[in-house]
């Protein structure tokens, strides 16, 4: 069984930055990718960053692009999302996620199929 445990969120001001975690156990396939999302209220899911397990490549949306930078410790089952330059428009709930590697659209919702739950980031101005 597949289990994800997002955390590490919190309230940050502006220009700020915060790392979350996500504590991973259960995946097996070796072509699987870690994602993150997130969801502010009235928005939709959107996929933001992930990373391959079987060679590390990681891939990021365009909105945060050069602020986000996602790793893995694989001795610790965790994959990590650093957030830097923080801006109100990121406030969101952050959520993880394991699933299959599509590499047409990596970050697409779709392709996972386990969630973690979610870890609240709030950004203030």
């Amino acid at each position: 069984e597949v289990q994800l445990q997002a955390f590490g969120g919190g309230l940050v001001q502006a220009g700020g930055s915060l790392r979350i975690s996500c504590k991973i156990s259960g995946v097996t396939r070796d072509d699987a990718a870690i994602g993150w999302f997130r969801q502010a209220p009235g928005n939709v899911r959107e996929g933001i960053s992930c990373i391959r397990s079987s060679d590390g490549s990681t891939y990021y949306a365009d909105s945060v692009k050069g602020r986000f930078t996602v790793s893995s410790d694989n001795a610790k089952n965790t994959v990590y999302l650093q957030m830097d330059r923080l801006q109100p428009e990121d406030t969101a709930v952050y959520y993880c996620a394991a699933g299959n590697f599509i590499r047409a659209t990596p970050m697409m919702p779709l392709w996972y199929h386990s969630w973690g739950q979610g870890t609240q980031l709030t950004v203030s101005s």
